[in-house]
């Protein structure tokens, strides 16, 4: 479907996506989802490209499943979800996760991190990650899908953004 919103930066965050696990389903959706034109299900991002405002927070959602334990992925977008998710520091793994995303697709940071995004605070998130200041690192780290500096050396891989894997197990 060919719409305002598809440019080839949309495209290869879709395929990404297909690629890594994560289903994205066109539905129309109306106004009353947290993003314009984004909802969360089950493993899966619901797209109404009428009104998706920022293709980039397609990253940022995938975060919040990508962050959150395979087990409870499956149950995103239902009643058996627990009403506290995501927490806090679910949100500050998908911003991580996100800016590693953008690196790997080879991106810029105000795809995701746009002006009218995360609470005005986007120019602090640019500024912080091009200085290799990753705030949540040591929880991407804990959950497996990630390594810090120090870890990587020891390893012998390589370091965040490089993600070890996209998913939490």
């Amino acid at each position: 479907m060919e719409t305002k919103n598809h440019s080839i930066e949309l495209e290869k965050v879709l395929l990404f996506l297909d690629e890594i696990g994560i289903e994205i389903i066109e539905k129309e959706l109306d106004e009353t989802t947290f993003l314009p034109g984004l909802a969360l299900g089950a493993n899966s991002i619901y797209v109404d490209y009428q009104r998706l405002l920022y293709p980039g927070d397609l990253l940022h959602e995938a975060g919040h499943l990508a962050v959150t334990t395979a087990s409870e992925r499956k149950l995103v977008g239902t009643e058996a979800m627990p009403k506290e998710w995501p927490s806090q520091g679910d949100e500050i793994g998908a911003i991580l996760w996100s800016y590693a995303a953008i690196c790997h697709l080879e991106l810029p940071l105000e795809f995701v991190f746009h002006p009218n995004g995360y609470k005005n605070c986007s120019d602090w998130f640019i500024s912080n990650f091009s200085c290799g200041k990753y705030i949540g690192l040591p929880l991407l780290e804990w959950q497996g899908l990630t390594l810090s500096e120090d870890t990587a050396v020891k390893e012998g891989k390589k370091a965040f953004p490089v993600m070890q894997k996209w998913l939490r197990d």
